[in-house]
């Protein structure tokens, strides 16, 4: 028998760690190729690891509730020879040194704290620190801007929480730079939130993990983007009348629904070739045009949650393809199976309010895009229309779009084009199509 370690694997673009929620196995437990080990959360979405190899569980290296770098042994495996496969070691970084020894980072800077208690508002900083690091820095009293001097080691040059308690040691041990060399930090207002009111009765209801990333993404995306909304009323009567025409055959043949939510992707995908300077995030002073129109959908969840998974190059799919996408999806949201690479690489948003019978809602941006839309509730109307004998009132199918764009670098004139082509694509809906 040979020991084998289990290695935290690489979940998608941009995940660099992952919180361990729960052991599926314990120490002398069985384990098979491909078999669910662990649970994990990411800032993106939570998974199951499964093992590489097949053998026993020997030692379990990392306890619930640890952070762990990906590439970062969490296990240790008892495997027969010819259960272990060949595989390409992972670069692995420990105390800021590389297997070859040469340094990672530059060693961290110490800034003397004076022992009084601060504030820590980490909205006021530019740097991702991991809810273990932020913790840390509450506990040890540590500032934002002590925090912010710190040279990270990890991936992509973030703070660990080995570098955050090296910080405290050295500065139990009187290490200080000048004044002088301490870093910069921008200016932002701290807003600091009014005590909630507490009378007899109430229920206090503890935010769970994911309500938690949503707040702290949501008020993010606020501060960053100046979002301005664009509204436009659609007559869907064509595609509402095509549907339910469509939707039993679509169903005998496919065993899923066909919804109103593909319909709207393919009308977005299709504004956004039009229009593709919608289609871009922001770097500084830079603007990042995106290749890929990759659109996400936002999903409620039974829990209250909501998550977006992501439909990747949906101006390539065709209405079936992308009705499929959208039903598996939305059930492997609901089931919680989705991966990270599910909900990675979106550059636009699509929410369905309507779902909820809501007639139009002012959405907040998914950083780092630009613009998400919201679609109302389709609702009877009687309506103007023109006829060859003249303008006469019909009973019309209608719903407002609305856009919301970060005014920095998408400007009313292209919003509003963005939200009125969409309209326009969903009003030439063609009757006669097949799926």
């Amino acid at each position: 028998m040979a020991l084998v370690e289990l290695i935290m694997p690489k979940m998608g673009e941009s995940i660099v760690e992952a919180t361990i929620l729960s052991w599926l196995k314990k120490p002398g437990d069985r384990i098979e190729l491909e078999e669910s080990v662990l649970e994990v959360a990411t800032d993106k979405v939570d998974t199951e690891i499964p093992s590489t190899h097949a053998g026993t569980l020997k030692e379990v290296l990392a306890k619930v509730g640890d952070i762990i770098q990906v590439g970062s042994p969490i296990a240790i495996l008892d495997a027969s020879a010819e259960e272990i496969k060949q595989a390409e070691p992972l670069p692995a970084a420990e105390n800021g040194v590389h297997k070859n020894g040469s340094a990672s980072q530059a060693t961290p800077v110490v800034i003397p704290s004076n022992g009084s208690p601060v504030t820590h508002d980490f909205k006021s900083s530019t740097k991702f620190y991991s809810p273990l690091v932020k913790n840390i820095a509450k506990e040890e009293n540590i500032s934002i801007a002590e925090l912010d001097a710190i040279a990270g080691t990890g991936a992509e040059g973030r703070v660990t929480k080995k570098d955050v308690l090296d910080f405290v040691q050295q500065r139990k041990g009187g290490i200080v730079i000048p004044p002088a060399s301490m870093p910069k930090i921008a200016s932002t207002p701290i807003v600091t939130s009014v005590p909630a009111s507490i009378s007899a009765g109430d229920e206090i209801i503890q935010m769970d993990r994911m309500r938690k990333m949503i707040a702290e993404r949501m008020v993010e995306s606020k501060r960053i983007a100046p979002h301005v909304t664009s509204f436009v009323e659609a007559d869907v009567s064509n595609l509402v009348i095509w549907r339910n025409r469509v939707k039993n055959e679509f169903q005998k043949r496919e065993g899923d629904a066909l919804t109103f939510t593909p319909i709207f992707v393919e009308a977005v995908a299709l504004a956004i070739r039009d229009y593709p300077m919608v289609n871009i995030q922001v770097d500084g002073d830079k603007i990042i045009r995106k290749r890929d129109i990759n659109i996400g959908i936002a999903v409620a969840l039974p829990s209250g949650n909501l998550i977006v998974p992501v439909i990747r190059n949906a101006d390539q799919l065709n209405l079936s393809g992308l009705a499929k996408a959208v039903n598996d999806l939305v059930k492997r949201a609901r089931n919680n199976k989705l991966k990270p690479d599910d909900l990675a690489g979106g550059t636009f948003t699509i929410s369905n309010v309507g779902t909820f019978g809501n007639v139009m809602g002012t959405p907040i941006i998914m950083q780092p895009q630009v613009a998400i839309i919201a679609i109302g509730a389709i609702q009877k109307k009687p309506s103007v229309v023109e006829t060859p004998y003249g303008d006469a009132i019909a009973i019309r199918h209608k719903c407002f779009l609305s856009h919301s764009y970060d005014h920095r670098v998408v400007d009313g004139a292209l919003g509003g084009s963005v939200v009125r082509r969409v309209a326009d694509y969903l009003e030439k809906f063609d009757i006669s199509r097949t799926i």
